[in-house]
């Protein structure tokens, strides 16, 4: 729903250049918000805003003050900012219908705990006019981004580091999260790659004082397991709760949209807004036109099909590549996980053209388990149990003779599993599942692995995750589902949004609903898990939404992007011009030779050369283009 950004002398000592300053932030952003813009200072503290207008069209404009009180600048939905409202309005003189102004009630009401009566995605800065201390916090997933930086006592925020950019000393790589990158495509415990700029981590709030700042963690989920219930009883207390969600965040003042893949998750929010809004729902899907292997629409039309929903489908080409993806790693910041950002930018494009909110199946991989490398994982471990004979021990049983029939969805893994048996069988549970997720092994060649002058270990930052108080220590597949949770999960979301707001489009994503999220976490694994079949739960659930196209396939692939096999046509002469340049050949810490050297050894669904790729048009977008940010404040 918009962009924020913000400027703050921590020692509440005048800041000069305020006002043009806060410009400048707001027009590196202006993209999330096209439809309005504002800006609030007093001596010390600012903040500017670009309004993607969403709820309270008229009168929803920020930043938004009380007479003579606190302001805020916020980016995101309270979707149950009406019962709010309705709770509230014996306590406070409301001026307006927007859920802005629900964040001040609240705040008012319950100070910092404020948080724990919101439910949606958000992030926010209020300045607490009476206590001269700034309050920032963002939801509970990461749906939406907070990025913050300290530079000569001053602290800078805002929804995406590029506005940060011109405040910085100096544009350098942060070695340790290049790290992380480099073994995940992800970045851990609020690490960024850029040097001295730190991601606020879901669940998470900063309050910041009399140049004291403190960071806190204000949410955390809990794998309490109910052993007590019937799995019945979990199917129809799931069904409900996905059905409160999808009727919370259908609230708009605008007609809604739904990405639908053809998968299980997107399958299910189409289906279901349809019937909970008041508007009617347009669902939106892309495809590559190379066969079946890139093109999964004819799932999205049963879909929509039976939903009744009128489908707009957009066919990705190379063209659409070449001509857009410096624009997709501009917006992204810094590089993801995997090419999914490039045809989620092309489908926010076509969707940005019909409507301004979209709804998303992300969460339902991580909340319910829906990954093949969780099969292959439990594989090892079935085989593990049966040669130890402890295959019945404890509360979660998957068995090899339960797990062989859901093995044929390995058959496109047949890599990944050479690379991840290759190593250690049969280990401690948190270093077999970091051997599996682990990219490094394949970039002895391409890393100059001896330049950096850390000596961080991402096995370090991955084990307080894995191995987090939170998680029960017997059960490997909520161990996995977490990690993911915890870290794959908000890079996914950094895309979402990345990918949406750069056309001003806002994507909302109902599986992660702090009530579903919760609940979830109480169930059994082998509930989720039934005999390896990747969320059974969510599926038994809520087959009554899916066609049986969608409920009887085994290829579910996750949107595959053709880049491998167009970087060997349609893109090899953009790659090689990317790598081949004077200063992609004297990168720190990357030899582009040996990436050119390799190029014709990249699998079809490999990720090496999209992470390089990536990672070279970032550095291209944010290193070599120091001055023109430094410039924008002079």
């Amino acid at each position: 729903m918009c962009g924020i950004a913000g400027i703050y002398e921590t020692k509440n000592n005048p800041y000069q250049n305020m006002q043009p300053h806060l410009e400048v932030m707001g027009k590196l952003i202006e993209h999330r918000g096209p439809d309005d813009n504002g800006t609030w200072t007093n001596k010390s503290c600012g903040f500017a805003h670009q309004r993607l207008s969403i709820i309270d069209l008229e009168h929803g404009k920020q930043p938004m003050s009380e007479p003579g009180g606190n302001t805020v600048c916020y980016n995101g939905e309270i979707y149950n900012f009406v019962e709010l409202r309705e709770q509230l309005k014996d306590f406070y003189d409301f001026k307006t219908d927007s859920d802005t102004e629900v964040i001040l009630a609240a705040y008012r009401k319950w100070g910092k705990d404020c948080l724990q009566h919101f439910r949606g995605m958000f992030a926010f800065a209020l300045w607490d006019d009476a206590n001269k201390e700034l309050f920032c916090a963002r939801d509970h997933f990461g749906i939406k981004p907070f990025y913050y930086t300290m530079v000569d006592g001053v602290f800078y925020f805002a929804s995406e580091v590029k506005a940060l950019l011109p405040f910085l000393n100096e544009i350098k790589t942060d070695q340790d999260a290049l790290k992380d990158y480099f073994v995940f495509q992800l970045y851990l415990e609020g690490k960024t790659l850029f040097e001295g700029v730190k991601e606020l981590s879901p669940g998470h709030m900063i309050s910041i004082k009399n140049g004291d700042i403190s960071v806190q963690r204000y949410w955390e989920v809990y794998y309490d397991i109910d052993f007590d219930h019937t799995r019945k009883y979990f199917e129809d207390n799931l069904r409900e709760l996905i059905q409160d969600s999808i009727n919370v965040h259908v609230r708009s003042d605008v007609p809604i949209g739904s990405y639908v893949s053809g998968g299980i998750d997107s399958s299910i929010v189409g289906s279901m807004a349809t019937r909970a809004s008041k508007d009617e729902v347009l669902a939106f899907t892309g495809k590559f036109s190379l066969g079946e292997l890139y093109d999964e629409s004819e799932y999205a039309r049963a879909l929509t099909d039976k939903a009744g929903i009128e489908l707009i489908e957009r066919d990705i080409t190379a063209n659409d590549f070449l001509n857009n993806i410096e624009k997709v790693v501009y917006h992204l910041d810094y590089p993801v996980a995997g090419p999914g950002a490039f045809p989620q930018y092309m489908i926010s494009e076509t969707a940005a053209q019909h409507r301004k909110v979209v709804l998303g199946g992300q969460g339902g991989d991580e909340i319910f388990g829906g990954y093949t490398r969780y099969l292959i994982a439990y594989f090892e471990q079935c085989i593990k149990g049966a040669v130890d004979g402890t295959l019945n021990n404890g509360n979660f049983i998957v068995n090899y003779e339960s797990i062989i029939p859901n093995l044929v969805t390995l058959k496109n893994y047949k890599p990944l599993m050479k690379q991840f048996f290759s190593k250690g069988l049969f280990g401690p549970l948190d270093e077999r599942y970091y051997h599996l997720i682990d990219r490094a092994p394949t970039l002895k060649k391409e890393v100059k692995w001896g330049e950096f002058s850390s000596d961080y270990s991402p096995m370090d930052s991955f084990k307080r995750v894995f191995n987090g108080n939170n998680v029960g220590k017997e059960s490997y597949f909520d161990k996995m589902t977490h990690f993911d949770f915890k870290t794959l999960l908000p890079g996914l979301l950094q895309v979402e949004d990345r990918m949406s707001m750069a056309h001003g489009l806002e994507s909302r994503v109902p599986f992660l609903d702090k009530r579903i999220v919760e609940f979830a976490a109480t169930m059994p694994a082998d509930i989720k898990f039934l005999n390896g079949s990747l969320k059974m739960i969510l599926v038994d659930s809520m087959k009554e939404e899916l066609p049986d196209a969608i409920l009887n396939r085994k290829s579910k692939m996750g949107f595959p992007v053709p880049f491998n096999e167009w970087s060997k046509n349609e893109l090899k002469g953009m790659i090689l011009d990317v790598f081949g340049s004077q200063k992609a050949q004297n990168r720190d810490f990357i030899n582009n030779k040996a990436v050119l050297e390799d190029l014709q050894e990249e699998m079809s669904f490999g990720r090496k050369l999209w992470g390089l790729f990536s990672l070279e048009l970032w550095e291209q977008q944010f290193h070599d283009k120091q001055t023109y940010y430094k410039n924008l404040i002079k």
